[in-house]
């Protein structure tokens, strides 16, 4: 694997890249103490009086002299804490749509009574997060500088003078199961009750859909996935190495699509740049299209040469989401919409 470090771009880079970005090579060692655990050492647990703390993924312990209640977080992992019953107040990142709606990111948070400090990339009013008075800031982390997603690097210290702690849940160098047990110990530190049979039920709906999805990709080894994101000059090819969802799909089975190294290169190792012209370089059965509003979608791609792709003419575009909301109730179907069209694809490249 490429050095992580040496290759990492720039988050607006990444961000303009629409969603051909992912985010993880390794293999993480899911039952490591440090690594998955995540608040069975560090944290208070729920229902815990007294001091609360918790370790990040970037190796800080945010602390607290009593479990945070005034919570802001980025859109996406606010989403997942609400899975797990934890509130927040505030919210920044992609959270509503041009019509007022739920943006695809938001999963299942009721917009309309959230405080939404911004919208959009570089947007996060501080007038608006002091007045919530929070006690932890929530957000993932895209690369192993510690930057926390979304929360803009020109305004870090006047965030940071508010007072607030703040915790942050890697989606790099690692896989979807390892990213959902972190945010699953954070929530708990934080008062969710993670032995809750909606819970359990979730992450069981998981597993079936982890099986499910490893003997669709061994019943029909020749499907070959490409994932792909649409932007009016470029077409973006994700590899798998730097994605938690690819990487993962890609262990229990899943035949990819991978752009050279030499292609990846000029992006840090994320994704290959193609013209619409170009867009056939890649052969593939199964085309994944980011569904985040920053890309355009399938329907609204007009490029003759896209209409005329196997897979595209095969109706065998599925969506996908490059930042997924890390809650087992979220991530469940997207292993379970890939099973799916694995088991019903044709052969077309």
């Amino acid at each position: 694997m490429p050095n992580a470090r040496a290759l990492r771009p720039s988050r607006r880079g990444i961000l303009a890249a629409g969603g051909a970005l992912g985010l993880s090579a390794v293999l993480a060692a899911c039952g490591d103490e440090d690594g998955s655990s995540g608040g069975s050492g560090d944290s208070a647990g729920a229902g815990k009086k007294g001091p609360w703390s918790f370790k990040d993924d970037r190796g800080k312990t945010a602390s607290a002299d009593k479990t945070p209640s005034s919570i802001v977080a980025f859109v996406g992992a606010a989403a997942a804490l609400h899975d797990y019953g934890v509130p927040v107040k505030g919210v920044f990142g992609p959270t509503k749509t041009k019509d007022g709606k739920a943006d695809v990111q938001a999963g299942d948070l009721d917009v309309a009574k959230l405080t939404v400090l911004g919208n959009e990339w570089g947007q996060f009013s501080i007038e608006k997060y002091a007045a919530l008075a929070p006690d932890l800031l929530v957000s993932t982390l895209f690369d192993d500088s510690g930057t926390l997603w979304y929360v803009p690097e020109e305004s870090t210290k006047k965030i940071e003078a508010v007072g607030a702690p703040s915790v942050g849940i890697s989606v790099y160098d690692r896989q979807m199961p390892e990213s959902l047990q972190r945010m699953l110990a954070l929530a708990e530190s934080l008062g969710a009750d993670t032995g809750a049979k909606e819970i359990s039920a979730a992450k069981k709906r998981f597993e079936d859909a982890a099986a499910r999805l490893r003997a669709a990709a061994k019943a029909h080894p020749d499907i070959k996935v490409m994932a792909g994101s649409a932007s009016q000059d470029i077409f973006y090819v994700s590899g798998t190495n730097l994605s938690i969802d690819l990487e993962y799909f890609k262990s229990l089975g899943v035949d990819f699509v991978e752009p050279s190294e030499a292609a990846k290169k000029e992006s840090g190792g994320w994704f290959e740049n193609l013209s619409w012209e170009n867009v056939d370089k890649h052969p593939a059965d199964i085309i994944m299209m980011d569904n985040r509003t920053s890309a355009i979608q399938p329907a609204d791609i007009t490029e003759a040469t896209w209409k005329k792709l196997p897979a595209v003419k095969a109706g065998q575009v599925i969506p996908r989401n490059p930042e997924p909301i890390l809650s087992y109730d979220k991530c469940a179907p997207l292993l379970e919409d890939l099973a799916k069209a694995i088991e019903g694809a044709k052969k077309v490249s």
